[in-house]
């Protein structure tokens, strides 16, 4: 055999490694897991509300609670991953939040009357919220250090359409649950998965040069690309905790990165929206029972993934077509937000088929733009100093979406006795996102940096 044969041989067996895709599936997995904990509080929302005697005032605050702890959680979530690394953080965070969707099943054990029902449900969903704050920060680091720049959208867009896979495979399971059982079942079942899914992160996490999988061909495809494969290393997380007071300021004063943020909260009210008053929305306006409720999620949840999944793909796509960072990211977005606006029509639909038709296409949209112009925008744009700290900004300030979001549509229901003016508060963050992103954001270029 000859020098160059085996040189091709080697060089062949090399491109075979693709241990960046196994990666993303495992942050898909625990972004799944991660969303569903979230989630299934709004599918036995309305059996716990007759059960108790909630207000919708009162049930709005409770489906509000996670998103008060995340945000404030997501600042010191940041730093902490910085400092102790993505596979640290992650792994025990994942442990600690399991632990605490298994107490939520026991709230009626742990409490008497409707005011200790509010307040043991409020103070569970905030220690949720919590210690869950690392998490999507954490998948924002693992798309930075696994993948290069032509591929980051795709790979935000997976884990970012995470909350459409998570309502669509466990809101069927928490109205079966819930109806044959009760409604805390969905969360002991939860919090088990949880715990199981730790042991696989622990097991299998790795950076990528450590990663016994990974090929000399890949590892230089992912270097040569632009992925961070350092990020993560005892040696580069020392050195990134030392912050520069400008590298703060940045993140902080950036009109381009603000026009993100507020894109990043108008796209999360659209989440929480359907994450926490969809379903019961569904049973109390549209006349669906718990079972029927649950499996009408999945026709909507299975758009808005697969438009996620499109935004990363066509973003993606546009950068290797030669089209600039900027309007690749940006013109997915803008058009996927204009789509989604679609679901005020809701209000006025007469049947439940249209209702779920137009609810598939707005979060077919709303995937789309999440899919494109949301995590992938802070990967290409984020400080190299601070790559967990900015993606922390960034969800701290979309999050704040999921506390306003469940609480003022809860006050609409009770004050207008009706679903429609909800959909309209809904819908207007659509409009007023696509409007940010093309006339107000301008050139997409990482900080401290000229675009690539």
């Amino acid at each position: 055999m000859t020098l160059s044969s085996i040189a091709a041989a080697t060089s062949a067996t090399a491109t075979k490694s693709r241990v960046r895709i196994s990666m993303l599936l495992l942050i898909l997995f625990l972004s799944t897991v991660a969303y569903a904990d979230r989630s299934i509080l709004s599918i036995a929302g309305s059996t716990i509300q007759k059960e108790f005697g909630l207000s919708a005032v009162q049930l709005g605050y409770i489906l509000s609670a996670f998103s008060w702890a995340y945000v404030i959680g997501q600042i010191p979530g940041g730093l902490i991953l910085d400092r102790f690394g993505t596979k640290a953080v992650y792994g025990t965070t994942l442990v600690l939040w399991s632990v605490a969707t298994l107490l939520m099943g026991f709230v009626g054990e742990l409490s008497a009357g409707v005011t200790g029902t509010v307040v043991a449900f409020f103070a569970l969903r905030c220690l949720l919220g919590l210690i869950e704050a690392p998490s999507f920060p954490a998948n924002a680091r693992v798309a930075v250090m696994w993948f290069p720049k032509s591929e980051r959208g795709r790979a935000t867009s997976l884990f970012a359409s995470s909350q459409y896979f998570a309502v669509g495979i466990f809101s069927p399971l928490a109205g079966w649950l819930v109806q044959e059982f009760g409604w805390p079942w969905p969360f002991f079942v939860l919090g088990v998965i949880g715990i199981l899914a730790a042991v696989v992160w622990f097991s299998y996490m790795q950076e990528p040069r450590q990663h016994p999988g990974v090929s000399s061909a890949e590892l230089d495809h992912i270097v040569s690309g632009g992925g961070l494969v350092d990020i993560d290393s005892s040696s580069e997380r020392t050195c990134r905790t030392r912050l520069t007071r400008e590298v703060v300021l940045s993140l902080l004063t950036s009109r381009m990165l603000w026009c993100a943020y507020l894109g990043q909260y108008c796209a999360i009210a659209i989440s929480y929206f359907f994450i926490t008053w969809f379903p019961i929305y569904l049973i109390q306006a549209r006349g669906m029972n718990i079972m029927q409720a649950g499996f009408a999620t999945i026709a909507p949840s299975l758009f808005g993934f697969l438009g996620g999944i499109s935004g990363g793909i066509i973003s993606d796509w546009l950068i290797k077509q030669g089209w600039s960072v900027s309007w690749a990211r940006k013109t997915p977005y803008i058009i996927g937000m204009l789509a989604a606006s679609g679901l005020v029509l809701a209000a006025v639909a007469e049947s439940n088929f249209a209702v779920i038709a137009l609810m598939s296409l707005a979060f077919y949209g709303k995937g789309v733009a999440a899919g494109a112009g949301t995590w992938a925008v802070v990967s290409d744009t984020a400080p190299k100093a601070a790559v967990g700290l900015a993606g922390s900004v960034f969800n701290c300030v979309g999050n704040i979406a999921g506390i306003v979001t469940p609480i003022v549509f809860g006050y609409i229901v009770q004050a207008t006795g009706g679903y429609s003016a909800g959909l309209y508060f809904v819908g207007a963050h659509c409009l007023f996102a696509a409007f940010l992103f093309m006339f107000a954001m301008g050139r997409i270029e990482r900080i401290g940096e000229r675009a690539a």
